[in-house]
């Protein structure tokens, strides 16, 4: 069987999983899946041979490259549990790939194993109180001072996905230079059972989906040793790139696969609903929130598709992809939704139908990982500078006026 037919098989078998096996087992307006229910769950994924799609296979996973991603993650995401159930949801989904890339084979054993297996969560912990690392990773104020035989972590983060309950973190802290390497930030993968380590306070948000919620996590003088730094020292945020540009993609197939979800529930609506003796569907009004819908789940689709293959052949400039893609699906799938709860009226604000609760998932989604409005300056920075090197190159400025047209030249 070769990869073409082989990864349509794969999306065939996930899409009928995820409809009759984890749809069924969804929880109830404002219950959570335990992990029992979750652990049963993978395990009859496992069974059916969708589980964690992008994990390496040596290591319990399917193996699919980058590109491959996009229409596994998004028939995950047709349910709020989905990438939980294949295990591929943040945190651990971009973990799994930062280790997969950058791990030491001991590290891969210890930590990259049982997490494509679902025996352990981890979460990543970059975002700082301010004025510490947010959207400026430049302003990290977390430390990691150089000890005999390792380092000490001494600092305080908050919005850490998934820490309650997290059998490790990936902590980035700021080091000074040592030996051979530069001064910088610094990636230590970091048990969170650790002496010095504190959970909490947990920080309520408007969404769920994510297990271990967001809480503050304070490091006071943790150590960890040489073996458990994550790549060299110094070099965090050259690594942080390795999982930064694909995290926001599989953001945008995961809940790219929610819109397309209410996107159905909105067209169920629309087609068994009679107003003013027309079906809703046939009518004008409603044929727009229905067509604009239908656009951006198609705009989406592609913008993701071409940002993961750039994404695989030349990092850097498919991480500047994937950062317009980061920001249009963010708020493409929000507008999705919001037209489905629109074209659904009082059911759609209701409990009797999970769109509200939909949006309130998918909200946040502007924020993390780079606000849109971050993204849109570092965006324009980027086509400022690019179109300057091609006039400083010698291709003609295009904004010289021509006196002959202006000035009535005879």
């Amino acid at each position: 069987m070769n990869d073409l037919v082989a990864v349509t098989d794969l999306i065939a078998r996930t899409r009928t999983f995820i409809r009759e096996v984890v749809i069924p087992a969804e929880p109830a307006w404002g219950e959570t899946l335990s992990d029992a229910a979750l652990q049963r769950l993978r395990a009859q994924a496992k069974d059916a041979g969708v589980y964690a799609p992008h994990a390496p296979k040596e290591y319990g996973g399917l193996g699919l490259s980058l590109p491959q991603w996009s229409s596994v993650f998004q028939e995950a995401g047709y349910s709020l549990i989905g990438p939980a159930v294949l295990n591929c949801m943040a945190p651990d989904e971009g973990n799994m790939r930062l280790l997969e890339v950058v791990g030491t084979d001991e590290q891969k054993e210890r930590y990259l194993r049982p997490l494509v297996g679902g025996g352990i969560r981890s979460s990543f912990a970059m975002t700082e109180p301010h004025p510490g690392a947010g959207s400026d990773p430049d302003a990290l104020a977390t430390v990691a001072e150089r000890v005999d035989g390792g380092w000490r972590i001494s600092g305080e983060k908050r919005f850490i996905s998934g820490a309650e309950g997290a059998a490790f973190a990936i902590v980035m802290a700021r080091t000074e230079a040592t030996g051979d390497h530069s001064a910088g930030a610094t990636m230590l993968l970091t048990p969170l059972s650790a002496e010095g380590v504190r959970i909490g306070p947990s920080i309520r948000t408007i969404e769920a989906a994510i297990s271990g919620g967001h809480p503050h996590v304070t490091f006071d003088r943790v150590f960890v040793p040489d073996a458990d730094v994550l790549g060299t020292p110094g070099g965090g945020f050259r690594y942080a790139q390795v999982r930064l540009g694909p995290a926001r993609l599989t953001h945008c197939m995961r809940w790219l696969g929610l819109a397309r979800r209410a996107f159905d529930i909105s067209l169920d609506r629309a087609n068994s609903r009679s107003l003013f003796g027309s079906q809703l569907a046939d009518l004008g009004v409603a044929q727009s929130l229905i067509a604009d819908s239908a656009i951006d789940i198609d705009t989406s689709d592609a913008m993701i598709d071409r940002a993961a293959r750039v994404l695989e052949d030349d990092p850097r400039a498919g991480a500047a992809l994937s950062s317009i893609a980061k920001v249009y699906c963010s708020e493409a799938v929000n507008r999705i939704i919001d037209r489905a709860v629109q074209l659904c009226g009082g059911d759609g604000v209701s409990s009797g139908l999970p769109l509200i609760q939909y949006l309130n998932e998918v909200r946040p989604f502007r924020i993390y990982d780079g606000s849109s409005e971050t993204h849109r300056w570092a965006i324009a920075r980027r086509a400022a500078k690019a179109r300057q090197r091609d006039v400083d190159a010698g291709e003609p400025r295009r904004d010289i006026v021509n006196p002959r047209i202006v000035g009535g030249a005879s």
